[in-house]
């Protein structure tokens, strides 16, 4: 197969730091198209996978799945996108198609395994595994590639790739809307869309946090409440008040707390990825038919529907805009939770 030699930004091992590498990068295909990319998000989940923190992790790595671009090349037999569109690529670039799940665009649950944008086998073979979007350009099947809707801003909108469709696909399937009480667990990239999307689904939004300076900051982004949740004096009046609590927190936590402040059949969705394992009481459960879940984005059509949504509502995420060579300091920022609230790094500067 064709290829093409371009630059990029990534790792060769857990312990190395982030630097310019070149990598391939198929020839578009038939119903493929390439982006130009101008703007990547730095996701947690980045982080987790350059340092093998869940294991598996192959390298040379080039992380990033929050992927802005404009389309500069497509295939012959592509239809839903033309050269000069504003386009995105999130965490998937293919699955296997024909699956329960894939029939269904819950391609994210693809039985054989769907292709993620980085670090899965690309089976092209252009490389050993597929590499994401620190990079110059990105090629991938049409069907795997997004509109950007009029009015987003390109640089604030890609945290939605990930972040925002991680928080909107549980929203909806719990049926979060008016008449509802949602408590979001944690502001950081997830926990600030969440809060947004949730106040625009119509719900009533309280927002627990570890952090007494972020309450201020969960009022300016919509919530209605704020909670200090290592104060018991404070928890204590929402105890078996909420309809769903989106816990969007990756460090070790106690999640009996927030399974107690549920209503009868109330659920506690999980999207935070944290390295240890969750403790959960049997009675924390069993005392009010309490779900404790988990979620884990979107299908494709489900992420354009979201993109849809945060352009009507004017939702993109609060960002902190680096070049390509702070990726090393960025990511020591993000582990530390030193970041308000989405790194965002600006392509162009790859070019220097």
């Amino acid at each position: 197969m064709a290829t093409q030699e371009i630059i990029a930004y990534g790792t060769t091992a857990a312990d190395a730091p982030l630097e310019q590498l070149r990598i391939p990068r198929r020839e578009v295909l038939a119903h493929d198209v390439q982006l130009d990319i101008l703007y990547c998000g730095i996701c947690h989940s980045d982080l987790h996978a350059v340092r093998n923190e869940w294991g598996g992790s192959v390298y040379p790595m080039v992380p990033g799945h929050e992927i802005v671009g404009r389309v500069s090349k497509v295939g012959d037999h592509v239809t839903k996108f033309k050269v000069g569109d504003l386009a995105a690529i999130g965490c998937m670039v293919d699955s296997c198609r024909e699956c329960e799940y894939c029939q269904q665009d819950l391609e994210q649950f693809c039985e054989p395994g769907n292709t993620i944008v980085f670090g899965s086998p690309d089976k092209h073979g252009t490389a050993p595994v597929t590499y994401g979007g620190y990079a110059e350009t990105i090629v991938s099947d049409e069907n795997y590639v997004l509109h950007v809707p009029e009015g987003l801003d390109p640089a604030a909108a890609a945290p939605l790739l990930c972040a925002g469709i991680t928080v909107y696909s549980p929203l909806k399937h719990w049926h979060v809307g008016p008449g509802k009480e949602v408590g979001i667990v944690g502001i950081g990239g997830l926990g600030h869309l969440a809060i947004k999307i949730a106040k625009a689904l119509g719900a009533h939004v309280v927002v627990f946090t570890t952090s007494e300076g972020k309450k201020e900051d969960a009022h300016k982004l919509g919530a209605d409440e704020a909670v200090l949740s290592t104060d018991a004096a404070q928890l204590a009046p929402y105890a078996k008040k909420l309809d769903m609590i989106l816990d969007t927190v990756s460090a070790g936590h106690d999640a009996n707390t927030y399974l107690n402040l549920l209503r009868v059949d109330g659920a506690l969705v999980l999207v935070g990825a944290p390295a240890e394992p969750l403790a959960v009481g049997a009675f924390s459960l069993i005392a009010g038919r309490r779900t404790f879940a988990g979620s884990n984005i979107g299908g494709i059509a489900e992420t354009q529907e979201m993109l849809d949504f945060c352009a009507r509502h004017g939702i993109v995420a609060d960002i902190e805009m680096i070049a390509i060579q702070q990726i090393n300091e960025a990511y020591v920022r993000m582990d530390k939770g030193d970041v308000r609230y989405r790194f965002v790094v600006d392509m162009a500067s790859l070019k220097k």
